[in-house]
């Protein structure tokens, strides 16, 4: 029994309610897949994907077999990492299967203000774009320069 003044921080009640509700597993996914790259750092975080967790295994999608390989041997540092992150062991081991990652490119043409164009113009600018900021790592560095990219492609070009 507690004593008198005793508070429990609301982060401890709902790590409580977590843990009696069974979904850690399921919090911690989330957690993963929003901070992936600062966890596992960019080249790593580019060619893989935090699945899923199931009976406290980590499927970890991976680009291609090469970086399968390479990631069986930094399995225990980023089991250490992982297990760092949630602040307990709801990891014990990472299963490499070799997958589609999904695509960090985020392309925001329909939420820039004041765009008024078609699908063909759309696609036509996408086309266009792409190829010069496909190779920035950095997402939002990527996606600042595709709107400025895309917003100079389609300035009206001043007579002359």
């Amino acid at each position: 029994m507690r004593g008198i003044g005793s508070i429990d921080s609301l982060s401890s009640i709902l790590e409580v309610l977590a843990r009696r509700l069974g979904i850690e597993s399921k919090l911690l996914e989330s957690r993963l897949r929003r901070d992936w790259v600062s966890i596992v750092g960019e080249p790593i975080a580019s060619n893989t994907w935090p699945d899923q967790i199931r009976y406290k295994k980590l499927y970890l999608l991976v680009h291609n077999s090469v970086w399968l390989h390479q990631l069986t041997f930094l399995k225990p540092t980023m089991l250490h990492k992982l297990n760092m992150v949630a602040g307990g062991e709801l990891v014990t081991d990472i299963v490499l299967r070799v997958g589609e990652i999904p695509s960090r490119v985020v392309v925001s043409f329909a939420t820039t203000p004041n765009i008024d164009i078609d699908i063909t113009a759309f696609d036509a600018l996408l086309a266009e774009t792409l190829p010069h900021v496909s190779a920035i790592q950095d997402p939002d560095l990527r996606q600042q320069f595709t709107s400025v990219i895309s917003r100079n492609l389609r300035a009206p070009t001043p007579p002359g």
